[in-house]
């Protein structure tokens, strides 16, 4: 399906161009005027991305809303964008979580604000890229360029370890893709073009398979992250400035579980079929090990970060399955964390810009002082646990009910993760929340104002949604989904 009204160029274009006008005209002097134009810029490519969801036809599994532009001619490199049922929900998911991140830094960011609020603006156009390109060449520019707006962002508004973090991010991330460039230079030497769906055609040898497989495997596998390339995560997550731990959680780790539906799975389905027992071992391992670790945590940030890692886990244990509702759970549990990974670490980043801290132990009581707060963070928590009801609940159940189908022992071992889920995320709430007030400092607490509120009550109404009516994404993926499946089950071993 080609479309006149270029959507995916809009919601791409709109907010990286509002970020290089505030990069070039905004400073502190002009705060006012710079959070306006960020606002603006946020919710243009936000409003951008409504028609791809409203006029989508989900009984196709086709790529829509198709632009195709001649680029680098000589190499055949075009500028060549679609989504289908697979990619359509990320794009809306990155510029809605763009407007939460932009009002939460409203009143937080009072340094080089221009700076900040851009780098995010243009980080959102990247990584819409990302979900919609199906050119190779540029999607792997569009992948690498994500990682220079959340350097920034990390290595300036950081923590007092920013830029140990942000070099740990920067070169993992960044070494992990070198061999997906070699890999999808190899691809278009063979197919002739850049072109990700050709691509899916091209019969390759097994051995060339398995050579790409680990190519992309690595890149993806860092992106997601994976155990156990996932040590720069906690780094990141706890000297990133609030805005930047929500994107990277509820956007940025999406990048590398859409690579391996995009390129890894349809590319070389042989090698995947032949990797699934290694890759549902390293996500169990995830799911399992990395719960483990969370529950030992005194660092609210880091707690939440592992806990992403083992829901992660969950995601590519449910691709690796190759089965039609491990797989769309797979993807309802990548929207899912989206929502609430997102939610969790605004609502530390409530705590952390009255108190300073985040360490589990210097809190105590906040109820008392923080009765709404406490309610929406309440949600969020139980939601992170899996709580039926709560889009935490959907995307789990349907891997645990596809690995059912799969291996019985492989979804007992994976059903833990609603143990030790609820076991760190309740551990965590009880010592913040309940009890008495521990200290001063938490009964000086204000309750969150208005912006704060409604910031967290739009997201506790997709969590609660989602939850209640997860047909709109389980529908949209369907077909995408199966046609993903049909297309894996044939073999493309060159003769």
């Amino acid at each position: 399906m080609t479309t006149s009204v270029s959507f995916l160029s809009a919601a791409i274009w709109i907010p990286i161009l509002a970020g290089l006008f505030i990069l070039a005209f905004g400073n502190d002097r002009n705060a006012a005027v710079v959070r306006t134009v960020s606002l603006i810029g946020s919710l243009g490519g936000f409003l951008a991305t409504i028609p791809l969801y409203t006029r989508f036809d989900a009984s196709s599994a086709d790529m829509q809303f198709v632009e195709k532009m001649p680029w680098i001619d000589r190499f055949g490199v075009d500028y060549h964008l679609g989504v289908d049922g697979i990619s359509v929900w990320f794009v809306l998911l990155t510029a809605f979580i763009t407007v939460v991140v932009v009002v939460a830094g409203w009143k937080v960011i009072e340094e080089r604000i221009a700076g900040y609020m851009a780098a995010f603006l243009i980080l959102s156009g990247l990584m819409v890229g990302v979900f919609s390109a199906l050119d190779g060449l540029l999607f792997y520019v569009f992948f690498e360029a994500t990682l220079i707006p959340m350097y920034v962002i990390i290595g300036i508004w950081g923590g007092p370890n920013r830029v140990y973090a942000a070099f740990k991010f920067f070169l993992y991330t960044l070494l992990g893709s070198l061999l997906t460039l070699v890999a999808i230079i190899f691809l278009y030497l063979k197919a002739g073009s850049f072109s990700i769906l050709e691509w899916h055609q091209v019969p390759l040898s097994m051995s060339e398979q398995m050579a790409i497989f680990f190519a992309f495997l690595l890149a993806f596998a860092v992106k997601v992250p994976m155990w156990p390339v996932h040590t720069w995560l906690p780094d990141a997550h706890v000297e990133a400035p609030t805005g930047g731990s929500v994107v990277l959680a509820a956007i940025m780790l999406k990048l590398g579980a859409y690579g391996f539906l995009r390129l890894s799975l349809p590319i070389v389905p042989d090698a995947s079929q032949a990797m699934s027992g290694f890759m549902i071992t390293l996500s169990l391992i995830a799911v399992v090990y990395i719960g483990l670790v969370a529950l030992v945590q005194t660092d609210m940030k880091k707690l939440v970060a592992y806990s992403s890692i083992a829901h992660m886990g969950f995601v590519t244990l449910g691709f690796f399955m190759f089965e039609q509702l491990g797989m769309q759970g797979g993807i309802v549990q990548m929207i899912s964390h989206g929502f609430i990974s997102g939610a969790m670490f605004l609502c530390i980043g409530v705590l952390y810009d009255r108190m300073h801290s985040r360490r589990i132990a210097d809190y105590g009581g906040v109820v008392n002082t923080m009765p709404k707060f406490a309610a929406l963070f309440m949600l969020f928590t139980m939601a992170n646990a899996g709580l039926p009801a709560t889009s935490g609940f959907v995307g789990e159940f349907m891997v645990i009910l596809g690995a059912v189908k799969f291996n019985f022992w492989i979804a007992a071992i994976a059903s833990t993760t609603l143990i030790f889920g609820a076991a760190y995320s309740l551990w965590m709430y009880k010592r913040v929340v309940f009890g008495e007030i521990a200290n001063d400092e938490v009964r000086a607490l204000k309750d969150v104002d208005a912006r704060e509120f409604w910031m967290l009550a739009v997201l506790a109404a997709a969590v609660l949604a989602m939850g209640l009516w997860p047909k709109p994404f389980t529908d949209v993926s369907e077909a995408s989904v199966r046609a993903l499946l049909d297309h894996v089950a044939i073999s493309k071993i060159a003769e």
